[in-house]
């Protein structure tokens, strides 16, 4: 199944592996670069169904560090066709995840220090800016305060998203995705450990819910009727009365009614840096996300991609044999092989010839097989 092709509305994909979005803190005031041409260029060229840019900042005071992408200005549109183009050219589908920070913006980038922006990050160039969110508590004690969403912030927000939206298609790409995890902004709306609002936007699930259903009506109602639409969910916040698995559920039959068609299930991230080693109440195992995914998917009649530690061939197929999910995510293992679903191809005997393989490597591997075998060599 792994390698079955998958139709999403009227976008078909190669193969069900999708290379989730991984935030490489490298862009120049929100422009991709050569580096992201590369790095995602590979990806495609690996085999991949679906690859994905990261997260992507809708307004540029929702970035979250002085690094990120950027879609808030048509000058963006360029460079992002570009890449949307060569993922094309490599047989993959050109994904895109519209992101804000929220409270996790104005950060340092993960390699000076993953915090809250310094004197050190200032010499560099990297100054703290003024931030929103939900509601005005900061993630934590030295963070910077935000200042809490007001009455016009709302529809500021939602115009933002929807000229995104505009910018995703003009560069070119088939998939989009809503990114509403890890305490950034729409998470934080959501869940009760973030959002003490006492208006409309705060309070019951209904109400905590209303602000990223209204993006993703907005999104949806923007973005191709042809295309699909993804949302990435923290499926449980992982922490002690936080977001749980059956808001996810009651949130995705939201979801599915405004017309997404995929949720993509992480979880945790509300407290500290999404990309911290942070003390959690899971245990992170191989395929420990699976349950949420599994779960929403059986429970909502939505597609559902499963992603975290999944790292083989066999456990990838299992996972999809058993109905766990639909399609599946990779991302620091395709860091650590951006051919990983070529490789996985031929680990289930899907492509013994190297057949799959960009022709310009492929008929030098075969030529290779063949001396090996005259030499007694198997691999």
């Amino acid at each position: 199944m792994l390698f079955d092709r998958i139709r999403l509305r009227e976008i078909e994909a190669r193969n069900r592996i999708v290379v989730s979005p991984m935030c490489q803190y490298s862009a120049l005031d929100g422009q991709v670069t050569d580096w992201h041409l590369v790095h995602l260029g590979k990806f495609a060229q690996g085999g991949a169904g679906v690859v994905f840019v990261e997260a992507t900042a809708v307004e540029k005071r929702g970035r979250i560090t002085h690094g990120d992408t950027g879609i808030w200005d048509d000058a963006h549109i360029s460079g992002l066709k570009r890449i949307s183009s060569f993922l094309k050219e490599q047989g993959a589908v050109p994904a895109i995840q519209l992101a804000h920070a929220g409270r996790k913006a104005s950060m340092a980038r993960p390699w000076y220090g993953n915090g809250p922006l310094t004197d050190e990050d200032a010499r560099r160039g990297d100054s703290a800016w003024s931030i929103v969110a939900a509601s005005e508590a900061p993630v934590g004690e030295g963070w910077i305060a935000p200042r809490a969403f007001r009455k016009g912030d709302f529809e500021v927000l939602l115009n933002a998203y929807r000229q995104a939206v505009r910018r995703a298609h003009a560069a070119g790409f088939d998939v989009l995705e809503i990114h509403a995890a890890h305490g950034y902004l729409l998470h934080t709306f959501l869940s009760p450990l973030s959002n003490t609002r006492d208006d409309e936007y705060g309070g019951s699930l209904e109400n905590r819910m209303r602000f990223p259903l209204e993006v993703a009506k907005a999104v949806r109602e923007a973005w191709p009727g042809g295309k699909p639409l993804f949302l990435r969910c923290s499926s449980i916040d992982d922490v002690e009365g936080g977001w749980s698995i059956e808001d996810s559920v009651a949130f995705g039959s939201r979801l599915k009614k405004i017309g997404v068609d995929v949720v993509d299930c992480s979880s945790g991230g509300i407290l500290g840096s999404a990309t911290a080693a942070t003390k959690t109440l899971l245990p992170r195992v191989p395929g420990f996300q699976l349950p949420f995914s599994e779960k929403i998917r059986k429970e909502t009649g939505l597609k559902t991609m499963a992603v975290g530690l999944i790292l083989t061939a066999p456990q990838a197929e299992e996972a999809l044999q058993a109905g766990r999910a639909d399609l599946i995510a990779i991302g620091r293992e395709a860091l650590y092989d951006p051919n990983w679903p070529l490789h996985a191809a031929r680990e289930l005997g899907v492509d013994p010839e190297y057949s799959q393989w960009p022709q310009q490597y492929g008929w030098w591997l075969t030529r290779r097989e063949s001396a090996l075998r005259k030499a007694g060599i198997r691999r």
